[in-house]
């Protein structure tokens, strides 16, 4: 799964500083433990001095009764130990050696310190006064690492405000490349105007920025250049062919050969044409434009019936945003690539049906001839500057420019354009453009 570099940073520093988190609670806790093990076998200690104070003081009977009177207590008992029992040590966890290591310090090498005795769970320390061994049962709280819940409290504050700061520090780190995709893509629409801030504290980013301002002032003067090159070259051109059109009329004397130089100079105009429209630099302005009138005024200009017919089923409510004269020019395209290469097989005419159809905020137009098609694998490469399909559609007298001007135009008016084999044969064009309000 592919994700955007503010979620990979989120994730990368999240990982960072959750485990930095959680490293440091390990941390405290382990610090915390070994004050609280001293703690709580200090009180230990002091119970079992309490019992043995009060057991030497007493005589057989009253030591009897004290037993007695211990083993009333819910918390604290104090019985005889027997060779007979059997007991578990104490010792599970750090925990519980750092408790049984500071109470044995406290009691002498000869305490016990267990955790059952003949089967009975709890915290039972053995101790001797004299020749008499005896058990003490306290509260097994002392020997467990019981985690306060405000560790739990806290850690979930932590762990919050750790997204929180990963997300901050996401956002400031991916900003400048955010702004710097932004541009890029207005650069790519043709928007030479657009510039980044050369003032930020970023060193790396403040360099980047001062480059990208560079090939974007670079691509401007390019592009200027480039339109009065175009421009001269057109007007160089068509001048001498002004000239030839006239000296033909003039001089030639044969109809078919005067007929034959003009038809070759209408077409090196053409071509003039098909230049300019395809290098024409810039960004569309759109507005809402009625399509069926300028469809049915585009296939107007085709009076040939011999060699194209064409169907317009757009309804006449149709409205979508773009600019009148580029649709109308791709309008002028796609007929003129069906009457050249989608003339039907056994009729020698170019049948086109432009057909229409609104998905969601969209207009898909489609444009489509009855002609051979074109191979799948060639499909790809039809708007490529000066590419031909196959020997099928190339009664090739134009450019090559007629499909690549047809996609420049849509990408200029924001839409976009699909070429595609129709299922009962033919080609048919998709322009998608936006619904007009």
């Amino acid at each position: 799964m592919g994700l955007s570099l503010f979620w990979r940073t989120f994730f990368l520093l999240a990982l960072l500083l959750t485990g930095g988190l959680f490293a440091w609670l390990q941390t405290l806790r382990a610090l915390e433990q070994e004050p609280r093990a001293v703690q709580a076998a200090q009180q230990t200690a002091n119970l079992v001095g309490l019992a043995g104070t009060a057991l030497k003081q007493s005589s057989g009977a009253q030591r009897a009764a004290l037993l007695k009177g211990l083993g009333a207590q819910a918390d604290t008992q104090v019985t005889q130990r027997l060779a007979a029992d059997r007991w578990e040590g104490l010792e599970t966890d750090r925990y519980s050696r750092l408790y049984t290591r500071q109470l044995l310090s406290r009691l002498g090498p000869d305490a016990i310190a267990a955790r059952s005795v003949n089967g009975q769970p709890g915290l039972w320390v053995g101790f001797a006064i004299g020749s008499e061994r005896y058990w003490l049962q306290a509260d097994a709280a002392h020997a467990s690492a019981q985690t306060s819940n405000s560790w739990m409290g806290w850690t979930g504050v932590a762990l919050a405000a750790t997204l929180l700061a990963s997300v901050a520090i996401a956002s400031l780190i991916n900003r400048p490349l955010r702004q710097l995709s932004f541009a890029a893509s207005r650069i790519r629409e043709g928007d030479l105007d657009s510039r980044l801030d050369e003032n930020t504290l970023t060193s790396e980013i403040r360099e980047v920025n001062m480059g990208f301002n560079r090939m974007a002032r670079e691509l401007a003067r390019v592009e200027e250049d480039r339109a009065v090159m175009l421009a001269g070259i057109s007007h160089d051109l068509r001048t001498p062919l002004a000239r030839l059109r006239l000296e033909t009329e003039m001089s030639v004397a044969d109809e078919e050969a005067k007929t034959n130089m003009a038809l070759d100079i209408d077409q090196l105009d053409a071509i003039i044409d098909k230049f300019m429209d395809y290098a024409r630099p810039g960004e569309s302005q759109v507005h809402p434009v009625d399509v069926a009138p300028l469809a049915a005024r585009e296939a107007a200009v085709f009076r040939e019936p011999g060699q194209i017919q064409i169907t317009s089923k757009l309804p006449p409510d149709l409205a979508v945003m773009a600019d009148e004269t580029e649709l109308g020019r791709v309008f002028q395209n796609l007929f003129e690539n069906a009457r050249r290469y989608g003339r039907g097989t056994y009729t020698g005419v170019a049948d086109v049906v432009v057909t229409a159809q609104k998905t969601g905020p969209w207009v898909i137009i489609s444009v489509r001839d009855r002609g051979p098609g074109v191979s799948p694998e060639k499909l790809p490469q039809l708007t490529t500057p000066f590419f031909r399909g196959d020997a099928a559609r190339t009664a090739a007298t134009g450019a090559g420019l007629g499909l690549a001007i047809v996609e420049k135009a849509m990408q200029r008016m924001g839409g976009s354009l699909e070429l595609a084999n129709a299922t009962d044969g033919g080609l048919v064009a998709h322009l998608r453009l936006k619904r007009a309000p």
